[in-house]
């Protein structure tokens, strides 16, 4: 029985896309979100594309899309383990636990853990 194990190289670009959108995240939420400047300039009528992603960023998060979108994909990686799958899911879900959804996000992330002890997809 072979469990669903990346390998080395599938490790490294899952680290490298769970820490740049676990970075996005810090930086819309601290720096754009949460930063009273941006935000007052932002209301006031300011076009940057910080103010464009900062109400993306406010509009997903406070409809919990993060957070959902992490434990629907990761639950389908649950079923049938792919990496692509796993991708997507570590991506939402390192943003959502950083951009208010982290109890989805979090259960997301356990159902991660538990596709790791899954066994791998036949291949023919």
């Amino acid at each position: 029985m072979k469990l669903f194990l990346p390998s080395a190289r599938a490790t490294n670009w899952l680290l490298i896309i769970g820490f740049c959108s676990l970075g996005y995240a810090l930086y819309m939420r601290y720096l754009a979100v949460e930063n009273s400047t941006v935000g007052l300039a932002c209301q006031a009528g300011l076009n940057t594309w910080l103010c464009y992603s900062r109400r993306i960023a406010i509009a997903l998060f406070t409809n919990s899309v993060f957070g959902v979108a992490a434990l629907i994909v990761a639950a389908l990686n649950l079923i049938r383990p792919s990496l692509f799958l796993f991708a997507l899911a570590l991506a939402a879900a390192s943003m959502g636990v950083v951009l208010y959804n982290a109890q989805f996000s979090a259960l997301a992330v356990g159902l991660l853990l538990l596709s790791l002890a899954r066994r791998a997809p036949a291949t023919e």
